[in-house]
């Protein structure tokens, strides 16, 4: 039998396999059908052609350049899905799998496409916080930018998703602008590598900005800077040797983790047999049990329910258990498929021993268990194992032993307080559901476990249609965990971004953030408008394009007349002697409102043109009051630009009123959409 080579790709070319090569078997089959490795990869090189060709290439384009890209990405790998669905069944994964690995890999990457152009600028530098007056006139400004890192993110991948685990991690790193290598786990690299080949091939990629290693790094670690990034999935120890190498220790290099953690859920003391939270529990449980064989970092090891409970959940998770179909991965029938290698189903049975001295095994048997379509004794087959610890106070080893397979183990709380002091002994975990149709079960465990868990997931009968689940970790919402979970931070939108960014705090007068950020900051120069800024295209505007309205003056008339027109007769605009009682108006003042109406009716250019429409208002603030007698008068800047498809951008624009003494009566950013051309 010839053997598949997996090899690498490394400073622009494809590189073979080589001496110290590492064979990979079919984890349906057992037999060894690929390998991967070489000892003798130029790792140097690679880090080189990262800096020094990647990193530029990904610099010179804007976040949203880099979106496109990403978008473009995912469509392309869209196109060749069904190639990787075809391989990923050898790593015992059934089709139902691969929409999470493969699938939810390529929905990541559209979600961080999607959020590069929504909520970061068609420019080079990202604006973090609002800008901070250090100075009583507002001539010297602080504001927080991220800007790339200038090296390289090196990521280490875990075996159990090939594709998610590595685009997890890409799509923020290429948004970010830096450029990557990717070292997926051994056992599953040759799915990682048919990714990488496909992204490659498209041409849509800069040159030097992602290179796959598989096989071992090398030295790899010990050649990284300050600018460099390790993102690391995977086992605590190898966790814990990696990060506390010398040299990453020594020159601050950034470490992020995910590792193990022995996730949990709580059915909720309401939650009682006969309830639609109780079933959905039972299904929960059983799907995070069994989706990828148990492989995934999520699973729930730990099951808590009222003691009063734990005999009917051990009773309806076994029936549904009961019905899961074990077998080859690549029939439409199997619901569970293989471990990954027969050398990860020793090491469950291992951990399962050690569970076993502190808990009951109430369901699976790992002697005796049919598989449909395939060889047990020959593939990485188990089947799901449910334990019952009957004194959780006592027991150890149940909460620091994660078997990486089908295993849980269900246990009896007194209290919620006591559920949340069980939950808690896991020393941190990426995620913690709880199961309840009670908003004070959800406060209270939130408030009592939040600091252990990296997320909480609250489910009943009013979100079960639409929730992701248990086990799906989100690319809105952070993914990680403190403690045994590792202490780091992935996803979370643009949050994940600027794990790859440098937060730098910039100091100067208004014109430099102006600069820095290309979004006007009141107090920097104005750019008269060659002409009113509604007649000219989105492209024609210029950041700092300002035009001063004439004043008009609120009349008393004015006044009634809006509070008529729109039947708010508030006493502050209808009541002199009312509006004099209140502490913050002098008599009867103008409505707010009124005085927004006003502002548009003073800059508006009322004729056909580029401006297409009015889309919102933000930060609106009344400072002031307005008193019949007082004029108004408007300054309208052009603060920020935002492209936002291939016909028109999104214009923000900073607007002012203020009254005859110059004094700021209000301030608030309107959102425009204009047209590129007319």
């Amino acid at each position: 039998m010839t053997l598949q080579d997996v090899q690498s790709f490394a400073h622009g070319k494809w590189i073979p396999v080589g001496k110290g090569a590492r064979s990979i078997e079919n984890a349906v089959t057992g037999e060894v059908f690929a390998q991967a490795g070489n000892a003798d990869l130029d790792v140097q090189a690679m880090l080189d052609h990262a800096r020094d060709v990647g990193g530029p290439a990904l610099r010179k384009m804007t976040f949203h350049d880099r979106a496109r890209m990403l978008k473009a990405l995912a469509l392309h790998l869209g196109k060749h899905k069904q190639a990787l669905y075809d391989m990923s069944f050898a790593s015992g994964a059934t089709q139902s799998d691969h929409l999470i690995d493969i699938d939810g890999g390529i929905g990541t990457m559209f979600v961080f496409a999607s959020k590069g152009r929504r909520e970061m600028p068609d420019a080079h530098v990202y604006l973090d916080g609002e800008v901070e007056q250090l100075s009583r006139n507002g001539t010297f400004l602080g504001q927080h930018i991220c800007t790339p890192l200038q090296g390289v993110a090196v990521h280490i991948n875990a075996f159990n998703f090939p594709v998610w685990g590595m685009l997890e991690k890409l799509a923020p790193t290429l948004l970010a602008g830096v450029p990557a290598i990717v070292k997926p786990a051994t056992a599953t690299c040759y799915i990682t590598e048919l990714a990488v080949r496909i992204m490659l091939d498209s041409g849509i990629l800069p040159a030097g900005s992602l290179q796959l290693v598989s096989g071992g790094l090398g030295d790899m670690l010990d050649r990284l800077t300050c600018q460099d990034v390790v993102g690391f999935t995977g086992s605590a120890w190898t966790a814990g040797k990696l990060r506390s190498m010398p040299h990453i220790l020594e020159n601050s290099i950034r470490f992020v983790a995910e590792q193990d953690s022995l996730n949990s859920s709580i059915l909720g003391p309401d939650a009682k047999p006969g309830t639609p939270e109780f079933d959905l529990f039972i299904k929960e449980v059983q799907r995070e049990m069994t989706t990828k064989a148990g492989q995934k970092c999520t699973a729930i090891r730990r099951i808590f329910a009222p003691k009063q409970h734990v005999e009917a959940a051990i009773e309806a998770l076994s029936a549904r258990l009961e019905k899961t179909l074990i077998g080859d991965p690549s029939n439409e029938a199997t619901r569970m498929g293989a471990l990954v290698s027969n050398d990860q189903k020793r090491d469950v049975l291992q951990k399962v021993d050690i569970i076993a001295k502190e808990a009951e095994r109430v369901f699976g048997n790992p002697n005796s268990f049919e598989v449909s379509g395939a060889d047990a004794a020959k593939g990485a087959f188990l089947p799901p194992m449910l334990f019952h610890c009957a004194d959780p106070n006592k027991a150890e080893r149940i909460h620091d032993t994660e078997a990486f397979g089908p295993v849980s183990t269900i246990m009896g709380y007194d209290n919620l307080d006591h559920a949340i002091q069980l939950v808690n002994r896991g020393q941190g975990s990426l995620v913690a559901s709880v199961i309840t149709h009670d908003p004070e079960v959800a406060k209270n465990v939130a408030l009592g476990a939040g600091a252990f868990h990296g997320r909480l997931y609250f489910n009943n009968r009013d979100s079960m249609k639409e929730s992701t689940g248990h086990g799906s970790p989100l690319p809105h919402m952070v993914h990680g965990g403190p403690g045994r979970a590792g202490g780091g931070e992935e996803l979370g939108g643009v949050r994940g971004v600027t794990h790859y960014m440098q937060r730098t705090a910039v100091q100067g007068s208004p014109d430099i953030l102006s600069a820095i950020g290309n979004v006007w900051v009141p107090g920097s120069v104005e750019k008269k408008a060659p002409a009113h800024p509604f007649t000219r295209t989105f492209h024609e505007l210029e950041i700092g394009e300002t035009i001063h309205t004439a004043p008009r003056t609120i009349t008393i008339e004015d006044i009634e007349h809006f509070a008529s027109f729109t039947g708010d007769t508030f006493y502050a605009h209808m009541n002199e002697e009312a509006a004099k009682r209140n502490p913050f108006f002098p008599g009867r003042v103008a409505h707010g409102y009124l005085l927004l109406s006003f502002a548009a009716g003073l800059f508006v250019e009322p004729n056909e043109g580029p401006v297409l429409a009015n889309t919102g208002l933000d930060s609106l603030r009344f400072m002031k009051p307005v008193e019949a007698g007082d004029d108004i008068q408007v300054r309208l800047s052009v603060k920020k630009k935002t492209p936002r498809n291939d016909e028109y951008g999104e214009v923000r624009w900073h607007v002012t009123l203020t009254n005859q003494d110059k004094d700021l009566v209000a301030e608030y950013e309107l959102l425009t959409m204009n047209a590129y051309e007319v």
